[in-house]
């Protein structure tokens, strides 16, 4: 971990962990500031594991949170009181720093002069020239101004907006193509149920984010704030501006830990985890190999969530494992399920049901986790009664394994191409935003009535680059997206139900049933999650190349 170094009291560094906390001490810092939300990145710590572990080597915590590209006036200010009270030396982080040092630079922009607060940055490794016109204006944002102007524009550079970049490249190679995200590591996340069962290590699920950007694409580090479909404009932190032609939208969504009371405090310690954040998945196999009897439980929200077949993916592995090293008759295992059915697609469910109870499984329909309390083990659920009412029940637990329930980001929520319920709203079929129509969108940030996976974003992407050409007059005909969505559901190891399915729930398979019959646990489905998908990952789908995934053209 490097600390940045702007002011002989104050540092600033990217996301930190709890495992950096002698390092934090050791360098001297007192306390620390997190200008991170929680929730922004699967990769993060909550600010309750942070705060605990400082308060383990005495170093105070503090939570100022604030959204990537939306620096107001009275956070800067509220940042430079904070740190001139605490006075010790102090580290503030966010996702890469930039936050942390943008918050400094312009509560000093009244007090110090443009080029010493720039020169400071820029040795710290941050540049805060896109604040300029906000620091000569005294830190307040001034009228917005346009910095960059590209043909086409992505917001996100995760698997829909990585795929998309690359099928629009592998049509036309001239396009002048933008991507924003100010991640630096991007995941293959279909991967962390398997390093969660202890198949995959996490790093063969990691890249460099500069690593896997198509070439030929500008990649522009950075927060968004606001969008301004009328204008044709992205609005970036710093009050930089975006222009494009084409905007296609695909941010993912967000992961809401602090829905559940308790839940961000307990993350990661006292048999709390899941394997939807990067750094758990790990602590998931460890809690399932060294449990010896005692109760699991398994949880899952209400929809829409990433992946629906992920809670249960961790649930069958888990148990069969415990089957395998004779300790499955001493573990009592629980599913609380806050929907209606076991699996939304009926024809995969038998198949489901036989291993529910091969492992001997509860299944609890209709409760959400409401509330858990980490140190005594107990987990709180509530169920919606028919008089309307609610009920509340509490079960104690050795192991839980948590999915949090799920939404789009805050920037896309509050944005004007948001529908009602928060999700971009597009046309289901061309990816087309209903309102603005120089504005496409896929993956987990819509608003179709499709699975949020990866396999759905491959076959969406191609569907995007070709509606985004012909939309500019490069390509004939609209292409059509149906509604594909695959989930391999891991029931055992060694053994996969390969569901795919279309809108309305329709079954979509890839292969002949004499090879692959989805509706069966096959051997063969396990070797493609397990050895095929993750190559076509990184080698096809990250590249342009369709595989199976060729867009139809309708008219």
């Amino acid at each position: 971990m490097e600390f940045k170094r702007l002011t002989d009291t104050l540092s600033v560094s990217p996301q930190i962990t709890v495992a950096d906390m002698p390092a934090i001490r050791a360098a001297g810092y007192r306390a620390i500031i997190c200008n991170r939300p929680d929730g922004e990145g699967a990769d993060q710590p909550t600010f309750a594991e942070i705060e605990a572990a400082a308060l383990e080597y005495g170093i105070a915590a503090h939570y100022l949170p604030i959204e990537s590209g939306a620096i107001r006036d009275d956070h800067y200010v509220a940042f430079a009181d904070l740190t001139q009270k605490l006075g010790k030396p102090v580290l503030a982080y966010c996702r890469t720093g930039m936050r942390s040092a943008t918050l400094w630079g312009l509560s000093k922009a009244s007090s110090t002069p443009l080029p010493e607060i720039l020169s400071v940055a820029q040795l710290a490794g941050y540049d805060l020239r896109g604040m300029t016109r906000r620091i000569v204006n005294g830190g307040k944002a001034p009228l917005q101004v346009s910095t960059a102007s590209h043909d086409i524009v992505i917001v996100g550079a995760g698997a829909a907006g990585l795929a998309t970049a690359a099928s629009l490249l592998a049509r036309d190679k001239l396009l002048d193509i933008a991507v924003i995200d100010p991640a630096d590591t991007h995941y293959y996340q279909p991967g962390w149920t398997m390093v969660g069962g202890g198949i995959f290590q996490p790093q063969t699920t990691a890249r460099q984010m500069a690593a896997v950007l198509p070439r030929n694409v500008h990649w522009i580090k950075a927060g968004v704030a606001a969008f301004e479909p009328d204008d044709h404009a992205v609005i970036l932190e710093g009050c930089r501006v975006v222009k494009y032609q084409r905007l296609i939208v695909c941010p993912g969504l967000k992961l809401d830990w602090g829905a559940i009371a308790g839940l961000p405090e307990t993350l990661g310690r006292n048999g709390v985890t899941s394997n939807y954040r990067y750094d758990l998945a790990p602590y998931t196999w460890s809690l399932v190999r060294n449990m010896k009897q005692g109760r699991a439980l398994f949880t899952q929200p209400a929809m829409p969530i990433k992946c629906a077949g992920a809670p249960q993916k961790a649930m069958y592995l888990s148990s069969d494992h415990w089957l395998r090293t004779g300790r499955l008759q001493d573990i009592d295992v629980q599913m609380y399920n806050a929907g209606a059915v076991l699996f939304g697609v009926a024809d995969y469910v038998p198949a489901l049901m036989e291993h529910v109870e091969r492992y001997n499984i509860d299944l609890n329909f209709g409760y959400n986790l409401a509330q858990i309390d980490g140190p005594n083990k107990r987990a709180t659920f509530r169920r919606a009664l028919q008089d309307g009412t609610f009920e509340s029940i509490t079960r104690e637990f050795d192991m839980i394994h948590v999915v949090p329930p799920q939404k789009a980001p805050d920037f896309i929520r509050v944005s004007p191409l948001a529908d009602q319920t928060g999700w971009v709203d597009v046309d289901p079929s061309t990816l087309r935003h209903k309102t603005f129509p120089d504005v496409f969108a896929l993956g987990d940030v819509i608003n179709a009535p499709n699975a949020k996976t990866a396999a759905a974003a491959r076959k969406q992407a191609p569907v995007v680059a070709h509606n985004v050409l012909a939309s500019l007059g490069k390509a004939q005909g609209l292409a059509a997206y149906d509604g594909y969505g695959s989930c391999p559901l891991t029931v055992a190891r060694g053994k996969i139900v390969l569901a795919e399915f279309l809108y309305g729930g329709k079954l979509a398979p890839s292969f002949p049933e004499w090879l692959i019959d989805g509706k069966r646990p096959s051997r063969l489905a396990w070797l493609l999650k397990e050895r095929i998908l993750p190559m076509v990952y990184w080698r096809a789908m990250l590249r342009g190349r369709e595989w199976l995934a060729k867009p139809e053209i309708v008219g």
